[in-house]
C-alpha cells in the first residue's frame, strides 16, 4: 500500500475502488456487522466462548458504554496533512498505538489460529501478544514473523518450573515483553459456556504452549490424573477423546490409543492457574528475566502503585473484556485515575471495549500509551483467516489516523484531554 498519501486516505481509496479493481474486501467495516458475520461462521460453542462474558455480561456492556461518557472536541486548521500514528514502548517504535491482545483457543475461530494472526500482524508490523492458551506454540508462530514485534502473555502456573520454562522460551522466540495476566487465577462464571457444557481445554484445545513444553511433559508423567479411572464411555466422552487425539501433537491414530492426550488435559487442568498467587511472588518472575514485565488486569490505582513498587515495567488496565467479574468497573472508567497514580513512571496500556478509532483516541487522550484489540480481530480471523486479520489492522489504523487528524492532532503525542469533554 505504498503511497504519498496518509495511510488512512489510501486505505479509504482501496476500499472504495476495490470492487471496481476486482479486489473485494473480505470483512465488514463496522464492528456490529463484523460480529454478526462471524456469528454465522462460528459454531455455537465457539461464538459463546469468544463473545461471552461473566454473569449477566454487565461489565462487557459497561466497557463499551464507558466511552460514551466522553466527547471529542476537534481543533481546526492545524495542518494534519502528514499524520503520524507511531508510538514508542520500551524503546521500540511501533507504527500504530495498538497491539493484538492475547486470545486463547483461536482454533475455535479458524483452523490456522495463532499462526494466521502471527502472519497478519507481522505483515503490518503490529505487535502480537502470544497467549499462554494458544492453539499454536510460540516457536511456530515466531518462525513466520521475521523481525516483527511480539510479546508473550503468561498465566502463572502452579509449577514455578513451568513458569520459568515459558519465560525462557519467550526470550528465545524474540518476545520483547512479558504480560502477566493477574485477573484470571480462576475462571469467571460464564453462563454461555456453562449452558453448553463446553470448556475447550477439556477437549485438548488451547494448550499448545503446554504440550510443546519439556517441563509440562515431565509434569504429565507424575500427573495426579494418572490415578483416575478412565472416563465412562458416553457419546460426549467419546467425542471429547477424539478431539483430544486430534489436538495432541503427533499422529491421530497413535494418540487415540495413547493415554497422553487425556493425561495432558488433566495435567493442564491441575496446573494452569494459581489462585494463591500474591504480590510477593512477583519477585520470582522479576528474577527470571530482564524483559519488561507488564501486569494485565489492573483496575485499582493502589494495585498500580504496588506493581511499580515491585519493579514491574508497565500496567494494562483491563477487566478481561468483562469475562471475569460481572458488574465490575469499566476499563476506560478507571483509566484516568490509574494514569494519575502512575504519573508517567511506567507505560499504561488499556483493553476491554475498544471497537473503533474514536475509542482508541479517547483512551489515549485519557492517558493510555497504547491499547489492545481482542474480539475484533478474532471475529475477522473467523471470517477470512490471515487476510481478515490484516484487513482489520489496516481498518483500525485508518480509522484512528482519521479520527486523530480530524480532531486537529498531527501525532499521538498531541492527543490529550484538551480534545475531550465529559458528556
Amino acid at each position: 500500500m505504498a503511497s504519498d498519501k496518509p495511510f488512512s486516505r489510501q486505505r479509504q481509496t482501496d476500499i472504495f475502488l476495490g470492487s471496481l479493481r476486482g479486489n473485494d474486501r473480505t470483512i465488514p467495516i463496522s464492528f456490529d456487522k463484523l460480529r454478526n458475520t462471524a456469528k454465522k461462521k462460528l459454531s455455537k460453542e465457539a461464538f459463546a466462548y469468544i463473545a461471552g462474558s461473566a454473569g449477566r455480561e454487565m461489565t462487557k456492556k459497561s466497557n463499551r458504554a464507558g466511552f460514551n461518557k466522553w466527547k471529542i472536541t476537534p481543533n481546526m486548521l492545524n495542518d494534519v496533512s502528514e499524520p503520524n500514528t507511531g508510538v514508542t514502548l520500551f524503546g521500540q517504535r511501533y507504527p500504530v498505538p495498538f497491539l493484538l491482545a492475547p486470545i486463547g483457543v483461536l482454533d475455535m475461530a479458524h483452523p490456522d489460529a495463532d499462526l494466521a494472526v502471527a502472519k497478519a500482524s507481522a505483515a503490518e508490523n503490529v505487535p502480537f501478544i502470544f497467549s499462554s492458551q494458544a492453539s499454536v506454540d510460540m516457536e511456530t508462530c515466531s518462525a513466520v514473523m521475521g523481525d516483527s514485534p511480539r510479546w508473550f502473555q503468561l498465566y502463572w502456573s502452579t509449577s514455578d518450573d513451568l513458569v520459568e520454562s515459558f519465560v525462557r522460551r519467550a526470550e528465545s522466540c524474540g518476545c520483547e515483553a512479558i504480560v502477566l495476566t493477574v485477573d484470571t487465577t480462576m475462571l469467571g462464571w460464564r453462563p454461555r459456556d456453562l449452558d453448553l457444557d463446553y470448556l475447550p481445554f477439556l477437549r485438548g484445545r488451547g494448550i499448545a504452549q503446554y504440550t510443546s513444553d519439556p517441563v509440562f511433559q515431565e509434569l504429565m508423567k507424575t500427573s495426579l490424573g494418572d490415578a483416575d479411572e478412565p472416563p465412562k464411555l458416553t457419546w460426549s466422552s467419546i467425542k471429547a477423546l477424539v478431539k483430544m487425539a486430534k489436538n495432541y501433537p503427533g499422529g491421530f491414530w497413535t494418540n487415540l490409543l495413547s493415554e497422553d492426550p487425556r493425561r495432558s488435559v488433566k495435567t493442564f487442568i491441575e496446573c494452569y492457574s494459581r489462585p494463591s498467587l500474591t504480590w510477593d511472588d512477583l519477585s520470582f518472575l522479576r528474577s527470571l528475566t530482564d524483559l519488561p514485565i507488564l501486569l494485565k488486569g489492573i483496575l485499582n490505582p493502589k494495585d498500580a502503585r504496588k506493581a511499580i513498587e515491585r519493579n514491574m515495567n508497565g500496567i494494562i488496565v483491563s477487566n478481561h473484556g468483562g469475562r471475569q467479574v460481572d458488574g465490575a468497573v469499566s476499563a476506560v472508567e478507571v483509566l484516568p485515575d490509574i494514569v494519575k497514580e502512575v504519573n508517567g513512571e511506567v507505560p499504561v496500556l488499556m483493553d476491554s471495549g475498544i471497537r473503533s478509532g474514536s475509542n482508541m483516541f479517547k483512551a489515549i487522550a485519557l492517558g493510555a500509551d497504547a491499547v489492545l484489540l481482542g474480539r475484533p480481530y478474532t471475529y475477522a480471523l473467523s471470517i477470512a483467516g490471515e487476510q481478515g486479520v490484516q484487513e482489520l489492522i489496516q481498518n483500525y489504523r485508518a480509522d484512528f489516523e482519521l479520527t486523530m487528524a480530524l480532531s486537529g492532532c498531527r501525532s499521538v503525542d498531541e492527543v490529550d484531554t484538551n480534545q475531550l469533554q465529559s458528556a
